[in-house]
Formats: C-alpha cells, structure tokens, sequence
C-alpha cells in the first residue's frame, strides 16, 4: 500500500476541526500514587466520559459530517461501541442509523445503541453474517460507515491525540489501546504535528494478538481467533491502519487477562473512574512493562467505559 494513499496529520487537524460541536473535550486526570507505582509521570485522557461511552465518536462524527444532505442513513456492523457513536452522529444530523449486532452481543452496550437512536438488526455471531446483512443494507441505498479501516474514522479518532497535546505539553509518549488500530493509527498521525513528537506504543491483549503478529511476519495474519474479556479490541486490525502503525507507531506489546483485570482496578481505586476492560488496556501495558515507561511523561488513553453494569451491580443485590 503506498503511503502516499494513506492520510497524513494535517487530515486529522481538518478532522478534529469539522467534529468540534459534535464532541465533548474530555478532560486528563493524574494520580500520584499511579506515578509511583510505575515510575512515570501519568497523564490519563478520559475518553470513556465521552458522550456514548467512548473514543469511537469521534471517528463516527467525522464520517457523518462529510456525507451530504440528502443521504438516506448510514449503516454498519458493531458489536457495541462504534454502533452507538455512529446512531448518535447520525441522530445529530437527523440520518436514520442502520446497525448490525452480531447475536449475543454484550446487552447493555445493544441498548446503549438503541438509546441514542440505532436501529437494530440482529446476525449470525460470525464475520460472514455481519458482512451479509450490512451488505442487504447498503443495497437499500444505506451509506456504510465501518469501525476503523476508513481515513474519515482514524483521522477523526486523532483528534483525542490532538486535545491531550494540547492539554498537556511535553509528552514523551502517548499509549493506546490496539484492536481494529482506528485510535492508534490515528493517534500516530496526530503526534507528526507536534514540534517534538511523542513516541506512540500500542498495547494490545495477549488472547487478541493480530497486531504484534502482523508486525513480526510483515503481513497481515488471517488466522485471528480472539479469546479476551477486551470485547473492544478482538478486531483484525485494519489494512490501512496497519499501514500507519508501521510507518509511526514505536512499539506494540502485549498484556495478559489479569494484568488488564489489575489496570481496570487500578482505574477504579485510584482514578475513581470506571473503565471497560479495552479502556483500560494502556495502562496494563505500563504497568506490565516499567522500565519501558519510567522517567517519562506519558498520556495514557482511557479509550471506554461500557461495562455491563447490571452485571457489576448484581453482586449488591
């Protein structure tokens, strides 16, 4: 794939541009006990105080900002996140909203889809059934609008990038979740517009690999089989986002299920705040790799916060 195809950082200042009345700024937060523990100095970008929940609307506003007036709808396949970003930005520019769910989807995270305006279609639990049934929507004339293989989602995902830069000075590196490689890849190119540019590490979960293997043979891997409580990051990474991972990203690395279980309590006990298990994935990569990461100021993105919260509350009950 020729660079010259893929967007370059002053596509995601344009993007961050069109998106700001679609989008809350999300504040940083730091922890001095977080800092001691890893030898860093901290800064958590709060992307799960987002409006739905997470990053993906940033991406998803992008995207429906640059289609015209008279588009019927936009469709896609989501098992959760990107579907209700999508539902929102379209609600915001009165676009219907067409969103495949894949049978025995996280319930809170398909309501969460309907409560900002998605209307929901239910398929096989199989790649091949997503792609079936989004394919019978675009036939309807339904513009497609995917989770991260798409410059109008990583150049908008960048501009959470582009606002803790701004937020913060001086970062020596930012650190992000890997699934798809929409926020990565789109963080990559947002820090090429910095006068001293971070390095970007991705931190992806062990059971959800693709990455780090991708980048170990030179090609994209096609034998993925997902096995994490991340559900937000057991997507093939994209070919255009694995493209820019190469040309930008210093490092991918791998965590296991319980260091990320660790970082999602660390999250809640010292933050206060409560991330999903792909939202606080950054912060196990730290934690599981110190020496990597201290002396150094570091963002760390909190990319979600769609728990199944029925199910962390039936314990009280």
């Amino acid at each position: 794939m020729s660079v010259k195809s893929l967007p370059n950082p002053e596509d995601v200042v344009r993007a961050r541009e069109r998106i700001r009345s679609m989008i809350r700024e999300t504040p940083v937060m730091t922890s001095d006990m977080l800092d001691e523990l890893t030898g860093a100095t901290l800064f958590f970008k709060c992307e799960h105080l987002q409006t739905t929940g997470s990053f993906k609307l940033r991406g998803a506003s992008h995207a429906v900002s640059l289609l015209s007036d008279d588009c019927p709808g936009v469709a896609t396949h989501s098992s959760g996140n990107h579907g209700a970003a999508l539902a929102r930005a379209a609600s915001l520019r009165g676009f219907r909203a067409e969103i495949v769910v894949p049978e025995g989807a996280v319930a809170d995270k398909v309501e969460n889809i309907r409560r900002h305006g998605g209307n929901i279609h239910f398929c096989e639990p199989t790649q091949a059934g997503r792609e079936a049934a989004l394919a019978r929507l675009v036939d309807q004339g339904f513009e497609p609008v995917p989770p991260y293989d798409d410059d109008r989602i990583i150049t908008g995902q960048g501009s959470a990038a582009l606002e803790l830069m701004e937020q913060v000075e001086n970062l020596d590196m930012i650190v992000t979740p890997v699934g798809g490689g929409g926020l990565v890849s789109g963080t990559a190119l947002a820090a090429q517009t910095a006068a001293r540019p971070p390095r970007v590490v991705g931190i992806e979960p062990s059971g959800a690999d693709d990455t780090a293997r991708s980048l170990a043979m030179g090609r994209r891997v096609d034998d993925h089989r997902p096995e994490t409580i991340a559900d937000g990051l057991r997507a093939l990474v994209g070919e255009r986002n694995l493209a820019l991972i190469r040309c930008h990203v210093d490092a991918v690395l791998t965590v296991s299920e319980d260091q990320i279980i660790s970082a999602m309590e660390r999250v809640w006990a010292e933050l206060k705040q409560t991330a999903e298990p792909s939202g606080a994935v950054a912060l196990a990569g730290i934690m599981a790799d110190p020496d990597r990461f201290s002396g150094q100021r570091v963002g760390v993105m909190i990319s979600g916060g769609n728990l199944a919260v029925s199910v962390l509350l039936g314990a009280l009950r």
